[in-house]
């Protein structure tokens, strides 16, 4: 029982706890003004440009921290903040998103794989809800074991998704620091703004797949404990 609270308990703390980190640490080094007043989609530009990209349109999207990159329609889309903003907050965060693109442009290896899971882990993502749900009422009968068991395929390719899915981000973020450095956009001291909102972001990516592995392990459990009653 108390393994089980630590499964749903931890990860569900770890993920606030991320959570209130980027928050605080995106809302300081938002009021933080960059020396060279250079905005985030200057900066995203710079930074792709640099790398040679020339094919990818960099809008400006609604939303709080609703910045994404989009490769298959070769867009970079940054929230009205970070668009516009010359914050450290909002270079940082714009220059991660280039370092995606350059993740794209160099065939970055975790990137393709990730990519490669997209399509799988949308159907996992849509149906692993209502397979463990449904799994967990029936779970005294064959067709409930057999559901819940599907449920924790599905998770398990959540979880594989989100695993790649972290050196995909750490390294966005690496190539963002240098090349705010590198093309003059910041200078180093300025870059302790930028390192703690990265980081911060970088947090909530490895609370999301310990939330998906805690909740895998609560399943497998779930299962080996109805295989014992039987």
């Amino acid at each position: 029982m108390l393994l089980i609270i630590a499964l749903v308990a931890v990860p569900m703390l770890f993920g606030l706890y991320a959570q209130m980190r980027v928050s605080r640490a995106y809302s300081k080094n938002l009021k933080i003004a960059s020396r060279g007043n250079i905005t985030g989609r200057e900066a995203a530009a710079a930074v792709m440009e640099s790398a040679g990209i020339h094919d990818i349109e960099i809008v400006e999207i609604e939303g709080h921290l609703s910045d994404h990159f989009d490769p298959i329609n070769k867009r970079l889309a940054l929230s009205s903040a970070n668009y516009r903003g010359s914050s450290l907050a909002a270079l940082g965060v714009s220059a991660h998103e280039a370092g995606h693109a350059i993740q794209q442009k160099v065939g970055y290896s975790m990137m393709k794989i990730r990519q490669t899971l997209v399509p799988a882990t949308q159907i996992a993502a849509g149906a692993s809800n209502f397979l463990i749900l449904a799994g967990v009422l029936l779970i005294s009968t064959a067709i409930g074991g057999k559901m819940l068991m599907i449920g924790a395929v599905a998770l398990a390719v959540i979880c594989l998704f989100q695993l790649v899915t972290l050196p995909v981000e750490f390294d966005a973020s690496r190539r963002a620091k240098v090349q705010l450095v590198n093309l003059g956009i910041l200078s180093r001291d300025e870059m302790e703004g930028v390192n703690e909102t990265l980081d911060a972001a970088a947090l909530t990516y490895v609370a999301a797949f310990v939330a998906s592995l805690g909740s895998l392990l609560h399943i497998l459990l779930m299962l080996t404990g109805s295989r014992r009653d039987d």
